[in-house]
């Protein structure tokens, strides 16, 4: 009942990350008449973040809401929002990053691998993120995604580093 009560202030004061939560608590409890009616406040908290998650003012919070569906498993819908920024901002390497790390959720590799390869280019740090990111862990013994993290930066130092002249 607590919940339910919560979840109702939450709802009239449109928190609805807030009040989404509770009610999904209130959903799954013993009570099955108050876990209708919690659905069917569920169904609006749903809906009003839907329309809020169009309305976003930067590309930062697209990507965050990108990797929010990402982290609950509606892969199409982060993949949507993933292609949408790397269209408009492809500049910015965390998009790049983020849509890398989707990619290999989904088992795309090749993607993943390119993807990861423009993030790095366009912020090689990115490079040491992703060394330690399990998003990627999929990818570990691929040598191409080892061949990114770990470049063989022997070929750029000269043959020979002190030549004597006389």
């Amino acid at each position: 009942m607590q919940n339910y009560e919560a979840g109702l202030k939450a709802l009239q004061t449109h928190k609805y990350d807030k009040a989404k939560a509770l009610f999904e608590k209130v959903v799954d409890g013993p009570s099955r008449e108050l876990a209708d009616r919690a659905a069917t406040h569920l169904s609006t908290c749903n809906q009003h973040m839907v329309q809020d998650s169009t309305n976003f003012k930067t590309p930062e919070e697209k990507y965050d809401y990108a990797i929010s569906l990402m982290n609950t498993g509606d892969y199409v819908g982060a993949r949507e929002l993933f292609d949408e920024l790397s269209q408009k901002h492809a500049k910015l390497d965390y998009v790049w990053y983020g849509a890398a790390a989707l990619s290999c959720l989904m088992g795309h590799f090749p993607d993943a691998i390119s993807s990861l390869s423009e993030a790095i280019r366009l912020n090689p740090a990115n490079r040491f993120q992703a060394r330690n990111d399990s998003d990627f862990r999929a990818l570990a013994d691929d040598p191409r995604f080892t061949e990114l993290l770990y470049p063989d930066t022997s070929a750029e130092a000269p043959a020979e580093a002190h030549k004597w002249h006389f």
